[in-house]
């Protein structure tokens, strides 16, 4: 996975993190988790505030 693949990072967070509130986690540590997924291989230099938060609204819509 890469930073672009924002919906394939959603649903592995989601199985990651189930319990989290996502709307409350800090883009640091979101930056972090994403870098630990397994299958995640991309440079953490290509993130950006605006991935991350799409990220997290890909994460809030794959929890509803």
């Amino acid at each position: 996975m890469r930073w672009t693949d924002i919906y394939d990072i959603a649903i592995e967070l989601e199985d990651a993190h189930p319990d989290v509130e996502i709307m409350k986690i800090r883009f640091t540590d979101l930056w972090t988790w994403v870098q630990a997924l397994p299958g995640f291989d991309d440079d953490p230099q290509k993130s950006s505030e605006g991935i991350l938060e799409s990220i997290q609204m890909a994460w809030l819509d794959e929890r509803d």
